[in-house]
């Protein structure tokens, strides 16, 4: 019985190792490794030295840190709740009974395989000032076209309903199997009751879906604050709203490999990656809480 334990438990390790090695060497290494450059003043070429928490108080002071940090925040506000919103509501939809429901799932999940390239090239067409399809119907009404990319009010807005377009299949998949996984004698029962659709949303589908809508909630949020693609794609560094969209991960990027100031791009990884670990917690204990209530 003792040899069989030991066999089971080495089989285990044997099963999980592969998986632990890769997250040791991928992910738990390069983090402390981060955190290290962070301290440091690495440079283009490798060579660095130990500079303590110069490159922090050097955030302190930077002003396009926090324009930065405003422009996430901003894009994490609005991309996240309408986002899932969306995503529920089509979810619901595609739940029922309706004709050509698995072409409509296949449609709406198209952009969460799509490479987020040919979203942004496609997104850079639709949104041109001069010959895009958006401007263009606009005209149609009488409305004047807008420099929607160009313009630093509105560019941030624009990129912000790319990305809320582009995460919604993602989100409706899981959402529509968690809708899934509700037994459907609650809502016979509820049916016999005299409840309408709407009551029944609100009494049976939101509160037994309330744990995919949190795990979906979680990936989102993080994914917003790691925003850089549609940004890096549709603006560019030479674009004059460029200022007003920059994120953190842009302004990462922009000062670990266009300046090559790798250090601070380090010290910038870090903070994003405390500013990410205290809302998760903020929505892990906001999530225990209405369980227990």
């Amino acid at each position: 019985m003792k040899k069989n334990k030991i066999e089971n438990y080495i089989w285990a390790y044997l099963m999980i190792g592969p998986l632990v090695i890769g997250l040791g060497i991928f992910y738990i290494i390069p983090f402390f490794q981060n955190f290290y450059f962070s301290l440091t003043n690495l440079g283009a070429f490798g060579n660095y030295e130990f500079i303590g928490m110069d490159n922090y108080e050097k955030l302190i002071k930077d002003p396009k840190m926090y324009k930065a940090l405003k422009n996430t925040f901003m894009y994490v506000l609005f991309s996240v709740p309408f986002g899932i919103s969306i995503s529920i509501i089509i979810a619901v939809m595609l739940n029922s009974k309706i004709k050509g429901v698995t072409f409509y799932r296949v449609l709406y999940f198209l952009p969460a395989v799509t490479m987020p390239t040919a979203i942004a090239m496609v997104w850079k067409w639709l949104y041109n000032k001069e010959f895009g399809l958006l401007n263009q119907i606009l005209l149609k009404f009488g409305i004047e076209g807008q420099s929607w990319l160009t313009n630093s009010n509105i560019a941030l807005y624009a990129v912000i309903i790319v990305a809320i377009w582009a995460s919604i299949g993602y989100n409706m998949v899981i959402l529509l199997a968690g809708l899934q996984g509700i037994p459907k004698m609650y809502y016979e029962a509820a049916e016999i009751d005299g409840a309408g659709p709407i009551k029944m949303f609100f009494k049976i589908t939101l509160p037994l879906l309330s744990p995919t809508i949190f795990f979906v909630s979680v990936m989102t949020f993080i994914s917003s604050f790691q925003m850089f693609d549609l940004v890096f794609m549709m603006i560019g560094k030479n674009n004059p709203a460029f200022e007003n969209t920059m994120t953190i991960v842009y302004y990462f990027y922009n000062n670990a490999f266009q300046l090559s100031e790798k250090g601070y791009g380090a010290a910038i990884a870090v903070v994003l990656f405390i500013i990410i670990f205290i809302f998760t917690m903020i929505q892990l204990k906001l999530q225990k809480k209405l369980v227990n209530y």
